[in-house]
């Protein structure tokens, strides 16, 4: 008779859940990690569990618990207390190390009093003794799981009103903005690594904050490090930690920033910057799943998903030698491209929305609005620092700002013209553009400077009406008039 595996996935074929069952709609099932030296009383509690439409993972002993804790993230955990290799309590302090989100259950059959309150101490969601009760059993998963949907609806509930204004604050409504947005939306879920790229200041860390926050890891660790900001033995320390004598300075042993991140998401920034060597460290831990301290040679499995970016072209630096081809390949499962802010001025009234809000608020200040002047310059200036060079425009702004509205008399010294040259340059566009109107109809004139404005405000019909002196019921009846194609904001 063959022998019965260690570790097995149900195959139970469940039907329709009951009400109230592990079915979650969008937010997915429930997944069921069962620990117990039993084996058939493991596969009993799967079993048992599977029929209610529970994913369940059953295994066989404490040590390849401990492993699949490593391997994946389980919603809930079952596990007995007492175990011929890693306890019960080892296992809940594992699962809560990764996930602080997995309830734990914990099965005993000794009953007694000081480990159940040891349990429940470290965090077990509740303890169940033998025999045991398979009734008792569902309705202890049933009741963690109510909780698990309830955090999942909220998380989607956020998710929702985060993109009436942006994906988790990747703010705009071009339409490169909203294909960057719809992609995100395709990619956060996974587990894919992903390279992100873009030009200095085009919000990349945001979009990694994005992926991970919209993520199963959000609850855990996003950590982030600059590759381009540390020489190569800090680096390697950084990266994967150190013990103590490891080199000269190390008089204590010291967790890398993967070690931290486990469970969770690790951001590498300007990632075509890092030294040779490291990028085969790199190359090992993403190919084993397993660091090792700089000084040790002991490796340590992790759980993390890798987010880096670059704005340096990776396929020439590879052509010149200064980066391994196959890194790269493993970095770019997913690639993503940030378009600069010269690439979508339609975004640019709404960002100037955004951090009018952010910044107000930060510096105690009442802002009551924006004039046309200013926005026609921040629309038409090229914006080599892309949004973070409007960030700190906008934040300038206010912070000088003494009359409550923004004018151009806020704006910085960088965004006026370099040269009389540029200037007269500038005065001449201007006259010749309104040249350009004089003679043609005046109903033709009002329908452009209508269409203009309504772009200045990104299709904000309340500015828009207020910039041109006009009532809003009186702007929505010229734009049904002249029939204005613009996207409106609500």
């Amino acid at each position: 008779m063959p022998q019965p595996k260690d570790s097995q996935q149900t195959q139970d074929r469940p039907s329709p859940p009951a009400a109230g069952g592990a079915e979650t709609g969008a937010q997915g099932l429930v997944s069921v990690l069962v620990v117990d030296n039993d084996i058939v009383h493991a596969r009993t509690m799967g079993e048992g569990l599977g029929r209610l439409g529970y994913q369940c993972v059953v295994v066989g002993s404490g040590a390849e618990g401990a492993r699949k804790i490593e391997q994946e993230v389980f919603d809930i955990v079952v596990t007995d207390l007492m175990m011929n290799d890693i306890g019960g309590l080892e296992i809940l302090a594992r699962a809560k190390k990764v996930a602080a989100a997995t309830e734990v259950i914990v099965v005993t059959g000794h009953g007694t009093v000081p480990s159940a309150v040891a349990a429940m101490q470290q965090g077990a969601y509740t303890y169940l003794q033998k025999p045991l009760d398979l009734g008792h059993l569902r309705a202890a998963v049933e009741k963690a799981s109510e909780g698990i949907r309830l955090k999942r609806q909220n998380i989607e509930l956020n998710r929702r009103l985060d993109e009436k204004f942006g994906f988790e604050g990747v703010v705009g409504s071009s339409p490169q903005m909203l294909a960057l947005i719809e992609r995100l939306k395709r990619i956060a879920p996974t587990d894919a690594t992903v390279l992100i790229q873009g030009e200095t200041g085009t919000g990349k860390e945001l979009v990694a904050q994005a992926i991970h926050q919209n993520s199963p890891r959000k609850n855990r660790p996003f950590v982030a490090l600059n590759c381009a900001a540390l020489s190569e033995n800090i680096l390697e320390s950084e990266l994967f930690g150190h013990v103590r004598g490891a080199f000269t300075d190390a008089s204590s042993d010291r967790v890398g920033k993967f070690e931290y991140a486990n469970g969770g998401t690790l951001f590498l920034d300007e990632v075509g910057d890092m030294p040779m060597a490291t990028q085969i460290k790199l190359l090992r831990v993403l190919e084993s799943g397993e660091i090792t301290r700089v000084g040790s040679n002991t490796p340590t499995h992790v759980n993390v998903r890798i987010l880096s970016a670059t704005n340096r072209n990776l396929e020439e630096a590879i052509a010149a030698g200064g980066f391994r081809s196959d890194l790269y390949h493993r970095l770019k499962v997913v690639t993503i491209a940030i378009p600069t802010l010269k690439e979508r001025v339609a975004d640019i009234p709404l960002l100037i929305e955004h951090f009018v809000r952010q910044f107000s608020k930060r510096h105690g200040k009442t802002i009551k609005g924006m004039s046309l002047p200013a926005r026609a310059k921040l629309n038409a200036f090229g914006w080599p620092g892309n949004v973070r060079q409007l960030r700190n425009v906008i934040e300038s702004m206010i912070v000088v700002d003494c009359d409550e509205m923004l004018d151009v008399d806020d704006l910085p010294v960088e965004l006026e013209p370099a040269t009389p040259a540029v200037a007269a340059q500038a005065a001449g566009d201007a006259q010749a553009g309104l040249a350009g109107l004089v003679g043609r109809p005046l109903e033709e004139v009002e329908r452009l400077f209508i269409a203009e404005t309504l772009k200045l405000t990104g299709g904000n019909r309340e500015q828009a009406a207020e910039l041109l002196g006009i009532g809003e019921r009186t702007l929505y009846r010229k734009i049904k008039e002249f029939q204005i194609g613009c996207r409106t904001t609500e």
